[in-house]
This record gives C-alpha cells, structure tokens and sequence, in this order.
C-alpha cells in the first residue's frame, strides 16, 4: 500500500483505500461497500462509498502504480502480454457500458457490463497490469447516457482491438519491454492491432477463425484449408505450458507466409491429440523463432483465464456494485492490486522458500486464506454485528418503502 500512498492528498482516503484493499482479500461471501465496510469495522458503508465515488485520487496512477510493481516482481525478458476480455452479468441498463451482448463468463447473449485486460505473464507468475471498459455504440450514441455515467459526453466508441492496441503502447511507452502478444480470435483477426505491434516490432501469437485468409507463396488460402495440406510428418509433439495437472502437449506445425515487410511470418496449427480438434494462430516476430516458442506464447493466453478465475474468486474483480465509470475504475484497479499482491508473494515464496517433495508449491489460494486468517483477521463485538443487523434493515425498508410509492404512483 505505500506504493500507492502518494497518489491521496488526504490521509483519511488513504486509509480507507487499505482497508477496501484487505477487504477485497477477505474470505467474505459477497464483497462490496457493505460487507467490506462492516468487515473493516465501519459503522455504515458510506466511507466506501466516498473512496470509490468522490474522494480525490486518480486510479489511472494507481494503475500506473500496480503495472511497475508487478513487472518489478514478475520480470520476465520472455515474457508475454496477453490480452482478453471478460464480462460481469449485470440487471438493469444504468451501469455504465451495459447492454446485452455475448459474454464468455456466461457462455451467451446476456445484460453484461464487459472489459478488456491486459495481463503480464512470465516464469514467475501473472497478473493484471492494465484495464479498459468497453463501451458499446448504444452508449457513445447518447451523449446523455453518457454524462449519467461519469462519461465524457464526447466519448468515442472504440472497438476491443484498439482498446487493446492503446492499453499494449502504453505499457511499452513506459519503458518496459515484451518480447510477445498473445491473444483470441476478437483481436487475432484485426489487421490494424497486428500491423501497430510489426511497427514496435513485438511479436504476436493470436488466435485466428478457421475462414481467417492468409497469404502463402502459393496464393490465398483460409486457414482450415490450408491445415489439410499439412502432412503427417510436419507434426510435432509439443508442450503448451505446464497446468494444474503437468504439461498441456499437443500437435504443431507451422506454414511459413509470404513476407511482403521485413520479419517472419506464419500460421500456426494446434492440433488435440485426442479429439483431433484444430486451432489456428497468426504469428509474427521480427527474426526467425524455433516453433517451440511459437508454441509456448500460444499456450501462454489461458493465463488471462487463470488471472480472471483467481481475481474474481479471490480478490472480487467482478463483485463491484457501481454504476458510474470513475467507480468501476477505481474498484477494478484496486482489486488488481490486491490480485498482484497475492501473484507477487506467491512468486517470492516459491524462489525463497521451495516446497518440500511431500507438498505442492503455495497456491494464491492459500497464500490468501493464511494471510487473512494469520495476519489481519479483524474482530467485533456484538454491538459491532448487532449495528449492522439493524443499518441493513433500515436501509432495506426505506428501499421497499420507495419501491412501493413508485408502484402505487403508476397505477
């Protein structure tokens, strides 16, 4: 938290930003204002409220903030930025950027509020180190939506690609140095992402749709037909990174494309060993790569799954409950930190501290419950649980009691 420290003018917002940080990692059911606030010993959650609506900070330096302390930690020279996207299914249409769109976290079309990340991968560990909120085109078309929401009305629409384009130059404009990018299909198939990472000359493996056209010596082919061309012997057996259960191999082959700028280029070939299943990634580094690196940054994009999955199971990502833009930033940056600190521990345990042959190495998982449980485990009386009992209760009653004047005034 002293990282942060200089980025509040008032000491009281400081302090409360350390404890909505612990809160974050508690091993609460639910986390937002009212279960953190409670949980940090507040008597009403309206200090909460204050540091995420209208206390004086900048999240963006604080952002600034969590991507030099992960890199500073997690440094990597091979390391890879992945970029991914991944939604929070909301009720209602007042939270900024919702509408109903596909969303992976529920697998269909749902009311959903979506964000594109950026996560640093390297040997030692993962973490978020930037974020942006998509908004769609039903938002930027209505400059008073836009304004309800702590938007500029001006505010342009930006497509997932060039969210991330802005979010990858700014972590290079910084001064720090990837050696790839990784991604899905949204961004793999953007010719203008891949064309500003060859400018840079950073290296890409994103994932491309089978009918993805790439150009060979040979002409145009789309990218499954081009699969059926490979031979037998062109396959090899190849690690995709190590899981949960060991090693992920699979089948890979690469066909060289036509070079019309400087660099090499190819598309990459995934195939399950079991299911015989096909994926396919456009590639591009500035010299030539042994396929097994090529192979290696592929598998390196469930890295952004793994930091969704650990930063919403334990430090809330997608818990927040606001509705303006300047709340969800400073929410989201927040439980980044808080996901970074676990990530960053994790990696210094693991070089310090080895794990016997009997034991698997600290997980975030247990690094968090034993740092709650071991070190900041708060603890109220009952006049602290019986105060909250009676807030919640009165808050509830004013809340049905306005439901119902609103009902009874439609009739």
């Amino acid at each position: 938290m002293g990282r942060i420290a200089g980025r509040f003018s008032r000491v009281e917002p400081r302090r409360r930003a350390g404890r909505l940080v612990l809160g974050l990692l508690a091993d609460l059911p639910r986390k937002n204002c009212w279960t953190i606030a409670e949980w940090a010993g507040d008597a009403t959650p309206d200090g909460m409220q204050h540091l995420l609506g209208r206390a004086k900070w900048e999240a963006d330096q604080v952002r600034d903030d969590v991507r030099e302390y992960v890199v500073e930690h997690l440094h990597d020279d091979h390391a890879v930025l992945v970029v991914d996207e991944t939604g929070d299914v909301k009720k209602g249409m007042r939270t900024v950027g919702v509408q109903r769109q596909y969303t992976g976290t529920a697998g269909r079309i749902e009311n959903a509020q979506v964000a594109v990340y950026l996560v640093y991968a390297g040997r030692r560990g993962h973490a978020a180190v930037d974020r942006e909120l998509y908004v769609p085109r039903s938002w930027t078309a209505d400059p008073h939506r836009c304004r309800d929401a702590g938007l500029g009305e001006d505010t342009a629409f930006a497509t997932k690609p060039e969210l991330a384009t802005h979010m990858i130059a700014r972590f290079l404009d910084a001064g720090h140095q990837a050696a790839w990018v990784a991604a899905d299909e949204v961004y793999g198939g953007n010719p203008k992402l891949r064309a500003a990472l060859e400018e840079r000359g950073t290296g890409y493996v994103p994932a491309v749709a089978c009918s993805h056209e790439v150009t060979t010596r040979a002409g145009k082919f789309c990218a499954d037909a081009l699969a059926k061309k490979v031979p037998e012997r062109a396959w090899q057996k190849l690690s995709a990174g190590a899981g949960a259960k060991g090693h992920r191999f699979y089948d890979w082959a690469a066909i060289s494309l036509a070079d019309f700028a400087p660099g090499s280029r190819h598309l990459l070939i995934r195939r399950n060993r079991t299911t015989g299943e096909l994926a396919y990634y456009r590639c591009y580094s500035s010299q030539p790569v042994p396929l097994t690196a090529l192979a290696r940054v592929a598998g390196s994009r469930w890295r952004a799954e793994e930091t969704f999955q650990s930063g919403k199971g334990l430090a809330g990502l997608d818990e927040h409950q606001v509705r303006r833009c300047a709340s969800w930033s400073r929410w989201v940056t927040l439980a980044m930190l808080a996901h970074a600190f676990l990530a960053v521990l994790r990696a210094d345990e693991h070089t310090r501290h080895p794990a016997p042959d009997a034991l698997i190495p600290l997980t975030c998982n247990e690094i968090q419950r034993l740092f709650i449980t071991l070190v900041v485990r708060p603890v109220h009386d009952t006049a602290h649980r019986l105060g909250w009992s009676h807030w919640r209760r009165r808050h509830q009653a004013r809340s049905q009691a306005s439901h119902c004047r609103r009902q009874a005034a439609r009739l």
